[in-house]
């Protein structure tokens, strides 16, 4: 008969196996470990502690910290979705298209995650959103590096949005390297022309360093693939693409509903027209053969 104090003590700290997380855990107690030294692996992880003391109002107005909150959100969705069509770019130069439709799709969902961060923006006022309006100076969100590199990506370059970064030259380097590179748009062109489709030279060689325009030979690729086997390769390509094209116009059009409900008309607060400058960036279509190829299928 084994000796009382060979027993374990009730009023121990649990011992790994005890608390579920050692070996043979499985068949001891369900409770946690709860003492670590130093801080728990999930905030070596995740990084918590900095993530919530990002936050400086600099107003009195308590709904700024939703505003300055969404707006830190929306940044890390951002960077996720930069780094899938990164990874769906570099599998397709890879021609390896299994992992950039399996890239795309994820992109999608994170898209659909982004879009919705517009929720707690979405129905401010004007005397709401003018309590804390002063408080961004000239910030406006076109002045995002990383939401610069998503347009970037989609081919939408431009030289000059370069500029609002020139006093941060990490950041300006980053932006300027993704202006030459190619848009995910230029890798799936590049990839269909090694497949054999007919993408013209003149745009598989062009300037990517410009702004991606619509050619009437790549329309003519995008219908016969749409017209041809309905489960083939490149149309789930083609359909993962125009997903997240769709994802880029809500998240254009949800922008410039926002807008015009908390400030009208009025400039916006980086010196742009507003509402004018957001409309005209909604009526621009992601990927623009994919869309108007449709008319001939």
């Amino acid at each position: 008969m084994p000796s009382e104090s060979s027993e374990p003590s009730r009023t121990s700290q649990p011992t790994g196996a005890q608390s579920g997380t050692g070996p043979g855990a499985e068949n001891g107690s369900e409770n946690p470990n709860l003492d670590f030294a130093g801080t728990t692996p999930y905030e070596d992880y995740v990084r918590a502690d900095v993530l919530t003391h990002l936050q400086h109002p600099l107003s009195d107005d308590p709904g700024e910290m939703s505003f300055l909150v969404t707006t830190q959100v929306m940044e890390l969705w951002f960077t996720v979705i930069v780094h899938e069509w990164t990874v769906a770019s570099r599998a397709l130069r890879a021609d390896d298209p299994r992992t950039a439709l399996e890239a795309l799709k994820r992109s999608v969902y994170e898209m659909l995650s982004l879009n919705a961060s517009w929720e707690p923006l979405a129905h401010l006022t004007p005397a709401q959103f003018n309590a804390y309006r002063g408080a961004l100076g000239e910030g406006s969100g076109f002045q995002s590096a990383m939401y610069r590199r998503m347009e970037f990506m989609l081919g939408e370059k431009s030289a000059s949005m370069l500029v609002p970064h020139r006093g941060a030259p990490r950041v300006y380097d980053e932006l300027e390297k993704a202006l030459h590179e190619p848009s995910l748009y230029d890798e799936v062109l590049r990839y269909l022309a090694r497949r054999g489709e007919d993408i013209p030279e003149e745009v598989t060689g062009r300037d990517v360093s410009q702004r991606y325009e619509p050619h009437p030979r790549v329309e003519q690729v995008w219908a016969r693939i749409y017209s041809g086997d309905p489960g083939s390769e490149l149309l789930r390509l083609g359909e993962a693409l125009t997903e997240v094209a769709e994802q880029v116009w809500r998240w254009r059009n949800d922008h410039l509903v926002a807008t015009r409900r908390a400030m009208g008309s009025k400039q916006g607060t980086g010196g742009s027209a507003g509402v004018a400058w957001l409309e005209k960036r909604a009526r621009k279509n992601v990927f623009p053969e994919l869309w108007t190829a449709r008319s001939y299928v």
